[in-house]
C-alpha cells in the first residue's frame, strides 16, 4: 500500500466525518435512516457511499445494526486488480472506523456499464436482508445479493409528493422495481395502486414492502408485464389513473419482450402512451438518469413543469444524477 493510498483513505474519513456530521440533524429531523454520506466528493476516490442506520431483522424487532454500501464506479484509466482490491479494502476499513460501522457490516459493489436488465440480475445468494425506515415507512433492502439494496435513496423526495398528492387517487407505478413509490401512495391513501414490472422477483419484493408496513389491500395489484405492452392494453380499455410515475431503466434488452428500449429515443413514445391512461386533470411524474436524454417540451402534448431540483436530497452532491418532470393532464388538449 503506497503513500498515495494511504492519503487518500485519511481524506475520505476526514470528508466522511464532515458530511455525516452535516447530514445528522437533518435526517433525524426528515425520519430519514438510509442517506448517502460521500458521493464522489474526491476525484481520486471514486466511491458512492450509503449509510443504513438502523436496519432490522424481517422477523421481530431484533438487534438493530448500521451498514454501509460502497459502491466503487469505473476509473477513467486501469488499476491492477490486485492492487484495487487491496485499495478498496482500505477504504471499506476507513469508512468503517470513520462511521462506527463494523467492518463485516460494510458492503461493496463495482459499478460498471451495463445493458438491459443486467444492471438489476442477481450477483450472489447470501441474501443479507434488512428492514430500514425512511419518512415512518418501512423497506426491505438487501446487501448481499443484486447491484442495487432495493431502494434508490435519491427518489426520496419524490416519493414523499406522491405520498403527499396520492388520497383518495388512482396510482399507476411503472417499471415498479422493489415498490417504494407504491408504498408510499398507499400509505397516502390511494384509492388503488397498480404495480407493474417484467420481473416476478422484483414484483414480489414490492408486494412484500406493503406487506409490512400492512397495507395490504385487494384494491392494490401487481402485474407482470412489459410496460409498453401494459399501456396499450389499458388504453385500449380505457382504464384511467390520477397519479402515474414512470422511472424507466435507460436501456432494456430482455429476452422476454419482442423489441428493445431506449429511453433516449423512445421517451416521447413512452410519454405519449402514458398520458393515453392519465385522467383528466392528473399527473405524471416522469424521471430518467440518462445524462443523454435529450428533452424537449415540443415533443410532449400536457402542460410540462421540470421539477429535477427539487426532487433531489441534500445527501446527494451531483446534483445531475437524475431529472424528473411533471406533466399535468388536462381535460382539453394543450397543442394541436
Amino acid at each position: 500500500m503506497g503513500p498515495q493510498d494511504l492519503r487518500q483513505a485519511e481524506y475520505l474519513g476526514n470528508r466522511l466525518g464532515k458530511n455525516e456530521k452535516r447530514l445528522r440533524k437533518w435526517a433525524r429531523r426528515e425520519g430519514v435512516k438510509a442517506f448517502r454520506v460521500y458521493d464522489n466528493d474526491i476525484p481520486e476516490i471514486p466511491l458512492a457511499i450509503e449509510l443504513f442506520r438502523e436496519t432490522r431483522p424481517l422477523g421481530g424487532d431484533g438487534e438493530a445494526v448500521d451498514c454501509l454500501v460502497l459502491a466503487l464506479y469505473e476509473r477513467p484509466y486501469d488499476k491492477e486488480a490486485a492492487e484495487e482490491e487491496a485499495w478498496l479494502a482500505l477504504m471499506a476499513r476507513t469508512s468503517a472506523e470513520a462511521l462506527a460501522v463494523p467492518l463485516d457490516r460494510v458492503f461493496l459493489r463495482r459499478r460498471r456499464r451495463q445493458k438491459g436488465l443486467s444492471q438489476y440480475e442477481r450477483d450472489r445468494s447470501l441474501g443479507f436482508e434488512r428492514k430500514v425506515e425512511e419518512g415512518g415507512l418501512s423497506f426491505i433492502v438487501n446487501f448481499t445479493d443484486y447491484l442495487d439494496t432495493g431502494l434508490f435513496l435519491d427518489h426520496r423526495p419524490t416519493r414523499a409528493l406522491v405520498r403527499a398528492e396520492a388520497e383518495g387517487r388512482r396510482f399507476l407505478n411503472l417499471f415498479a422495481y422493489t415498490g417504494s413509490f407504491s408504498v408510499y401512495a398507499a400509505a397516502g391513501g390511494a384509492s388503488e395502486v397498480t404495480s407493474v414490472d417484467l420481473s416476478t422477483t422484483y414484483l414480489s419484493w414490492a408486494a412484500r414492502n406493503l406487506a409490512i408496513n400492512g397495507l395490504e389491500n385487494p384494491a392494490h395489484s401487481f402485474v407482470k408485464s412489459d410496460v409498453r405492452a401494459f399501456l396499450a392494453k389499458a388504453a385500449g380499455n380505457g382504464r384511467k389513473w390520477d397519479l402515474i410515475v414512470c422511472d424507466p431503466p435507460t436501456f432494456s434488452n430482455s429476452s422476454s419482450v419482442e423489441s428493445d428500449f431506449d429511453v433516449n429515443r423512445q421517451w416521447p413514445d413512452l410519454i405519449a402512451a402514458c398520458l393515453g391512461v392519465l385522467a383528466p386533470d392528473g399527473s405524471l411524474f416522469f424521471s430518467s438518469n440518462s445524462r443523454r436524454l435529450r428533452w424537449s417540451d415540443d415533443l410532449v402534448e400536457a402542460r410540462v413543469e421540470d421539477i429535477s431540483e427539487s426532487c433531489l436530497p441534500p445527501d446527494f452532491r451531483d446534483r445531475r444524477i437524475r431529472r424528473t418532470w411533471r406533466l399535468r393532464g388536462s381535460p382539453d388538449p394543450v397543442k394541436s
